[in-house]
This record gives structure tokens, C-alpha cells and sequence, in this order.
């Protein structure tokens, strides 16, 4: 239910007079912008206009927050945490958007929301029960702010990776985001707990679900590389094995799930399973292959986008597999320009008469049983796209792969939630002799409360230490 942050509207902005406004980080220039009617306070320090990338920061009204130093959420804190860092750095830019109390939804409905919140529910349950967005910001006016301010490139000074989405998608160019330091407070840790789990916000590096303590020894050097040992790694830390898919060729799977082998309740609600660091990981590995594989199924239920927001790095080629045209004509693979995307489909499918330019459909191959053997469509992929693929989902398109032997490395995360019923994750025939299960080498990282095993699969993933060369469950090998 949230709400699309960009608009087509064409209103003109209209700019007040600078005047000075000292405050305890600093002396700023302070201004008005009228868009669509709002008036907009933008607070300057410096020559934005001359760095290359200026600190901004994007801030959402909030009345309880920010003038009445509400500790239910962190907007105040924010706020003056993101005044401190532009004054120390010299030269940067605040754009407080008026109209975006309680993320959009207004004043009088975030109270209600509120009351909702004390009875139990939390930020995001409780919009839902009211029938209201999680989120309606818009960000239009923003973006018109930053052109008219010579600043169409930023650091954007933010948790929130949906807000680099939807600056993106207007044409800014977001160099690099950073997390303001603002720690949790009693009373707003479980409001703030809730929009990492639920909305993909981003901890602060200090935050304690954030666990660095062994991250500078084993989470990126070379023992990282160690088959066996457990590494814990922090969300702003990069593996080394980025590195060696980034340079490779290699087919690799990435898979969430639930203790008991789920990875979505039986309605399909998949969000969040994992916690945030095992969400920036997925992104690095996005960021590091040529391509993203997932199956139909996958965005009929979830719509992803497939793209890389969570840390910097290039989108990946998106391919769909869908041999029946199942994938809906809205679907954000097909409507949003953001990466190429491939649409490996049946012969017998038409395509829409509204396809985006990105989209290049390529045909499977007929076969007597319907079925395309995960070989061929890696070799229809490299047809098309160099690099490592990685296969993102779901449980039965990861699991097929799994058992096909094609795998180079599978990341298997586990979340410490039991589900009970649900989309299953990894599934294939197994054996009934527990000497012929599947074995491999593997390492473990600690992704804050989540467990993440690295199974390496191949030879050329394990470094020649996998006895048996396949890659298949059908035979053991021993790590």
C-alpha cells in the first residue's frame, strides 16, 4: 500500500527572497519554495552549487516531532543531527517538505494512527487498519527544488532507501547516501525496529542489531575466505567474495527463509523475513553480477524491482522467467525503466501493447514436456549478458537450479522466525540414507539475528577443494 513517490505534474516552483537565520549549528540562509500550493522552507549553508555532491537532506514535517520534541519517532533528533552534519561540513542543503506529517497521511490521521499504536498495533498495521497508504509522500517538489538550486547531484543524507528510489526516478543523481548516527530511544525503538523490518530502513552503524565486533578480522579479509569459520558481519561491511563474483562468471542463488524452511506466510507476505543486514547483502550481490534471475511467480506475489538501493553499485539485468505470460502488463519489470530487463517467455505469448523500451523478450525453446532445463536458460542469459547471474527466486525456481547442479554458490539465510505454513524455500528430492545427503564446503556469516550460509557448490567456488564435481544433491560430497 505505499503510494508512488513521483508525480507528472508540471506546476511551476516558485522561490521566495534568502534572508539569514542563525541557529545553534550555524548560520543559515533560509527560503521559501512554493510548489502546487505548499510553501517549502529550504535551509542553505555554503555554495551548494559548487561541490559536486552537496549533503541534503530531505525532511518530512512532523509537528509532534520536530516542534514539539515528541520521542515517539526520531524526526527531531533527525532534524538536528542533519543541521549538525551540514554545518560541519561546511556547505549543504535542508529541504523540509511541508504536507508529509505522518508520512503523507496528515496530521489528524496520524493521531488516529497513534491511538492505534497504544492498543498494540504498530506503524505500519496501523496505517492499514485505517485503509491508508504506508506511505504517500511525494517527492516532486523536492527534486524541483535541487534543479532549481543547481544541485541535480547529492549525498543524501538518509535511512531510508525508498527516499533514493524516488529522488532517482526524477532525475537526481544520489551519489551516496549516509545514515545519520541517531540512536534509539526507549520510546521509539519499536516504531523504529518496525520500519527497518517492514519498510527497508537502514540502522544506524552504532545501532546494537548492527553487530561489527568481528567484521574488521573475519567479515572482510581473507579469512572471510576460510570454509568452515563463522564471520560477523556489519550492514556497511563488503565480503570478499563480492569481489570474486563481480569478476567471474559464476551462477549464484540467494534465498531467505524462516527456520522451518518458509520463505512467506501462506498469503505470500514475505516482508520482511530477513533483517536489514542480510537485505544490504542481497544488494551487494545485485550489485556484483550481470544479471537477476527470478520466476514469475515471484513478481506476481511481490512485484519486486529488482534493482541495487540499499548500497552503491549498477543495476543488474533483470530476467524474468515466465514461458506462459503470467507477469501482469503493471508490473514494475515491465513499466520501470530503471534496469534492461529480459522476458524469457513462451512462443505462444503476446505482449502488451504498452511494454516499456526496456524490455527485451526473448522466446524459450519449445520442448516435448514444456519444461526448459535451467542450463539452457543460463545459455539464453549469456546470450545476451556477461558477468555472474544471480538467481534470486523464489523457493521452487532456486531449488530447481539447486538440483539441476548448476549452482556455483547458494547464500541460504536463516531467520530466527518459525512461520508454521507457508512458501516453502529450498525444496528438491532428497535421499533416504543420510550418508547421501547433500554436502559441501561452506561459510557462515552472522548477519545480526539472522545466520547466513555460504554453500560452495563447484569447484571453482571452493577453490578445488570439492571432491566430487557435481554440483547436483545426487551425490555426497564432504567438507
Amino acid at each position: 500500500m505505499t503510494a508512488l513517490h513521483r508525480s507528472t505534474d508540471s506546476t511551476v516552483l516558485v522561490g521566495g527572497p534568502p534572508s539569514k537565520l542563525p541557529t545553534v549549528h550555524g548560520l543559515f540562509t533560509l527560503r521559501t519554495y512554493t510548489h502546487d500550493g505548499t510553501a517549502h522552507a529550504v535551509m542553505s549553508i555554503g555554495d551548494p552549487a559548487a561541490v559536486d555532491a552537496p549533503l541534503v537532506r530531505v525532511h518530512s514535517e512532523c509537528l509532534t516531532g520536530d516542534a514539539l520534541g515528541s520521542h515517539r519517532c526520531d524526526c527531531g533528533d533527525q532534524l538536528s543531527a542533519s543541521l549538525a552534519a551540514i554545518a560541519h561540513a561546511g556547505t549543504g542543503i535542508l529541504i523540509y517538505l511541508r504536507g508529509h506529517e505522518g508520512r503523507g497521511i496528515g496530521l489528524e490521521n496520524k493521531l488516529r494512527a497513534y491511538a492505534l499504536q497504544d492498543a498494540g498495533l504498530d506503524t505500519v498495521a496501523a496505517n492499514r487498519a485505517l485503509d491508508l497508504p504506508d506511505d504517500a509522500r511525494d517527492y516532486t517538489a523536492a527534486a524541483a527544488i535541487l534543479n532549481d538550486l543547481d544541485c541535480p547531484r547529492i549525498t543524501l543524507l538518509s535511512s531510508n532507501p525508498s527516499k533514493v528510489t524516488a529522488l532517482e526516478g526524477m532525475g537526481i543523481t544520489v551519489a551516496d547516501r549516509l545514515s545519520l548516527q541517531v540512536p534509539d530511544r526507549p520510546e521509539n525503538a519499536g516504531y523504529l525496529e518496525a520500519k527497518r523490518r517492514l519498510m527497508d530502513h537502514i540502522a544506524p552503524a552504532e545501532h546494537p542489531h548492527v553487530d561489527t565486533t568481528e567484521a574488521n578480522t573475519e567479515g572482510t579479509g581473507d579469512t572471510a575466505s576460510t570454509v568452515g569459520t563463522i564471520s560477523t558481519v556489519g550492514e556497511e561491511d563488503t565480503l570478499a567474495v563480492y569481489d570474486t563474483i563481480a569478476g567471474g562468471d559464476e551462477v549464484v542463488a540467494q534465498l531467505a527463509q524462516s527456520e522451518d524452511g518458509f520463505i512467506a506466510t501462506s498469503n505470500g507476505d514475505a516482508q520482511f523475513v530477513s533483517g536489514q543486514i542480510d537485505r544490504a547483502h542481497l544488494h551487494r550481490i545485485r550489485a556484483s553480477v550481470g544479471a537477476v534471475l527470478v520466476g514469475c511467480g515471484t513478481v506476481v506475489a511481490d512485484d519486486p524491482q529488482l534493482t541495487v538501493r540499499a548500497v552503491p553499485g549498477k543495476n543488474p539485468v533483470r530476467v524474468i522467467l515466465d514461458p506462459h505470460g503470467r507477469i501482469p502488463a503493471p508490473a514494475t519489470v515491465l513499466t520501470s525503466p530503471e534496469a534492461p530487463t529480459l522476458w524469457l517467455t513462451g512462443a505462444e505469448v503476446v505482449p502488451p501493447k504498452d511494454i516499456g523500451d526496456h524490455v527485451h523478450m526473448v522466446r524459450l525453446p519449445a520442448t516435448a514436456d514444456s519444461e526448459i532445463s535451467p542450463a539452457t536458460i543460463i545459455s539464453l542469459i549469456r546470450e545476451h549478458v556477461s558477468g555472474s547471474i544471480l538467481v534470486e527466486g523464489g523457493g521452487r525456481t532456486v531449488s530447481s537450479f539447486l538440483s539441476a547442479g548448476v549452482l556455483d554458490r547458494l547464500f541460504l539465510t536463516s531467520a530466527p522466525v518459525l512461520i508454521g505454513n507457508g512458501v516453502p524455500g529450498i525444496r528438491f528430492e532428497g535421499t533416504e540414507v543420510m550418508a547421501e545427503a547433500l554436502r559441501r564446503p561452506f561459510r557462515r556469516y552472522r548477519f545480526g539475528e539472522d545466520m547466513c550460509t555460504e554453500y560452495l557448490l563447484s569447484k571453482s567456488a571452493s577453490g578445488g577443494s570439492t571432491e566430487n564435481a557435481d554440483r547436483s544433491p545426487g551425490d555426497a560430497s564432504t567438507a
